[in-house]
C-alpha cells in the first residue's frame, strides 16, 4: 500500500490515496467515489487527488460491514453521523444496537425461511429421484 503522511498541524495521520482502499478493501473506485457523492466518504483533495484518512478508513470499513449485514446506506450514514469524536458515543451506541438487533431478527426470519425452502426442495428431489430410479426399472 502507498500510505503517504500528512504531517501537516492540524493532520498528523496516514492518509490513503482511493486505489489504496479500494484495493485493500476489494471495491472499485467507483465505488468509493459513489460513497463520497452520497457523503459517507469525506476526502481531502490535494489537486484532482483524493486523500482518505484514517477516519475514512474507519468509515469505508463500517460501511462495508453494514452492506454485509443487510443495511441500507441511509441506514449506515445515519448511524455514522452520530458519531462524535469528542464524546463517548452513547447515542450512536444505542442507535447501532437497536438497529443491530432488529437486523438480526430479519435475518434469523430469512434464514427459517431459507431452511423450510432447503427442506421442501430436498424431499421433492428425493422424490424425483425415487421416480426416476423407478422409470428406470424393468
Amino acid at each position: 500500500m502507498n500510505t503517504m503522511t500528512d504531517t501537516s498541524a492540524d493532520h498528523d495521520e496516514a492518509v490513503y490515496r482511493i486505489g489504496d482502499l479500494a484495493e485493500e478493501f476489494g471495491v472499485t473506485l467507483r465505488t468509493l467515489r459513489f460513497y463520497e457523492d452520497k457523503g459517507l466518504l469525506k476526502p481531502t483533495r490535494v489537486g484532482v487527488t483524493r486523500l482518505f484518512s484514517k477516519r475514512d478508513r474507519a468509515r469505508l470499513k463500517l460501511i462495508l460491514l453494514g452492506k454485509r449485514v443487510g443495511f441500507s446506506l441511509t441506514e449506515v450514514k445515519r448511524m455514522i453521523d452520530l458519531y462524535d469524536p469528542r464524546g463517548k458515543n452513547v447515542t450512536q451506541l444505542k442507535v447501532a444496537l437497536s438497529k443491530g438487533e432488529a437486523q438480526m431478527r430479519v435475518l434469523e426470519e430469512q434464514r427459517a425461511t431459507i431452511n423450510t425452502a432447503i427442506e421442501e426442495l430436498e424431499r421433492t428431489i428425493s422424490v424425483v429421484r425415487e421416480m426416476l430410479a423407478e422409470s428406470d426399472g424393468p
